[in-house]
């Protein structure tokens, strides 16, 4: 049984490390937003303690149903507050470590969905 394409005409997460991710073949090491219908944009901020709700404010902008938020190398929740962009827009947000953010984002995108995935890139301790 096939789980997944061999292919996909939308941009995938083709490797991930605990500081880095690599789209479609090029190793990325800031934090980054990326979506199935070809955005990237960097995401400012090298820690969870970085985050503000500017942050989840900039993740509204674009034009999807869900969010996938990768809080860096643990599982970690933004305050409800911080939220309410996304719920004003009816954007649905899922919270889970970044290594579990690449793998739900590349099977969401690998479906046809529209998702984003915001992407906390840590430095390695």
């Amino acid at each position: 049984m096939k789980f997944q394409p061999d292919r996909s005409d939308t941009q995938t997460i083709s490797a991930y490390g605990p500081d880095w991710v690599a789209v479609d073949g090029e190793k990325l090491t800031a934090s980054m937003v990326i979506g199935s219908r070809g955005e990237r944009r960097e995401w400012h901020c090298r820690s969870f303690a970085d985050l503000t709700a500017e942050h989840f404010a900039l993740l509204a902008e674009f034009d999807t149903e869900v969010v996938i938020f990768g809080s860096g190398q643990r599982n970690r929740f933004p305050p409800p507050a911080w939220l309410r962009p996304l719920m004003a827009k009816r954007i649905g947000l899922e919270t889970m470590d970044t290594q579990a953010a690449c793998r739900t984002y590349n099977i969401l995108a690998g479906e046809g969905r529209n998702v984003v995935a915001a992407l906390l890139l840590e430095p390695a301790a």
